[in-house]
C-alpha cells in the first residue's frame, strides 16, 4: 500500500475560487487540512469562502490577465502562506458557440487573455519558488476540448490545446528537478460554464446538461486532490475525464 502525502503539507494556491471547480478546490483541500489561497474577481464570494473556512484560507481579488497584479499578488502574500507548493490555475471560460465565422472577436480575445495568457502568468509566477525548494505541483485545467473538436469549439479548444502543450513542456523543462506538473482534462461537468459561456442565458446553459448525468465540481476537485496527494515519486502527467453519459461522436460527414 503506498503512502499518500499529508495534505497537512500543502499550500494550495488556487485561480478562479470564487464558484465551480475553484471553490470546490479549496474546500476539498482545506477539509483535509491544508492551507489554501484562493483568487478571483468577485470579491463577495471570496469573503464569503473567507468566512466559510477560516484562519487556514487567505483570499485574494484577482484578474489573472493582469499580469503585473499576478506578480505583485504571489510576492506580497502574506507569512504562512508565502510559500505556495500547488498552483492550480483553474481560471479560465468558454464564450459563445458560434461557428468562427459568425464569432465574436472580443469572446475569443477574452479567452485567449484568460485561458492562455491568466494561466502563464499565475505559473511563471509561482514556479521559481517550486524550482528553488524543489518542492511543488503545478494543475493545470485543460478539457476534452484541446484533443476533440466540436462545431462552436473554435478558439476555446485551442486555448485549451495550448494548455496540454504548455504541461508537456512544462514537464520536460522540470526534469530533475521535484516539481510535478499535470494537466486535468474534464468533459461535461455542470458548473457555471455554460451560464458564462452563453452570456447568462439561463435557459441555453441547461440545454447542454438536459437528459444526462454530468460531472460536479467535487468529482473534479476529488481527483485533482488524489492527484496532488500521491506520493511525491508519482506524477500524473494528463487525465481525461468525462461522465458515463458522454463518448466520442462518429465523423461529421456533408452528404449532397
Amino acid at each position: 500500500m503506498i503512502s499518500m502525502l499529508d495534505p497537512k503539507t500543502l499550500t494550495v494556491f488556487v485561480t478562479g475560487a470564487t464558484a465551480g471547480f475553484g471553490a470546490a478546490l479549496c474546500r476539498r483541500f482545506h477539509e483535509a487540512g491544508a492551507k489554501v489561497i484562493g483568487t478571483g474577481r468577485r470579491t463577495d464570494r471570496l469573503d464569503a469562502l473567507k468566512n466559510e473556512l477560516g484562519e487556514r484560507c487567505h483570499v485574494l481579488e484577482l484578474d489573472v490577465t493582469d499580469r503585473e497584479a499576478v506578480f505583485a499578488a504571489i510576492e506580497g502574500l502574506p507569512a504562512g502562506f508565502d510559500e505556495p507548493n500547488v498552483c492550480i490555475a483553474n481560471a479560465g471560460l468558454a464564450l459563445g458557440l458560434e461557428p468562427a465565422h459568425q464569432a465574436q472577436m472580443s469572446d475569443w480575445e477574452q479567452m485567449i487573455a484568460t485561458n492562455i495568457n491568466g494561466l502563464v502568468y499565475t505559473v511563471r509566477a509561482l514556479l521559481p519558488g517550486m524550482v528553488e525548494r524543489n518542492q511543488g505541483h503545478v494543475v493545470l485545467l485543460g478539457s476534452v476540448a484541446g484533443d476533440y473538436p466540436y462545431p462552436g469549439g473554435n478558439v476555446y479548444g485551442a486555448t485549451k490545446a495550448f494548455v496540454k502543450q504548455f504541461a508537456l513542456n512544462l514537464k520536460a523543462d522540470l526534469l530533475g528537478s521535484a516539481v510535478r506538473v499535470t494537466n486535468i482534462e474534464p468533459g461535461l461537468a455542470e458548473t457555471e460554464f455554460a451560464l458564462v459561456r452563453f452570456h447568462g442565458d439561463a435557459e441555453k446553459a441547461s440545454q447542454p446538461y438536459q437528459g444526462t448525468t454530468p460531472m460536479t465540481a467535487e468529482d473534479i476537485a476529488e481527483t485533482i486532490f488524489w492527484s496532488c496527494t500521491l506520493p511525491r515519486h508519482l506524477n500524473i502527467n494528463r487525465m481525461q475525464m468525462m461522465p458515463i453519459t458522454q463518448a466520442f461522436s462518429p465523423f461529421a460527414i456533408q452528404r449532397s
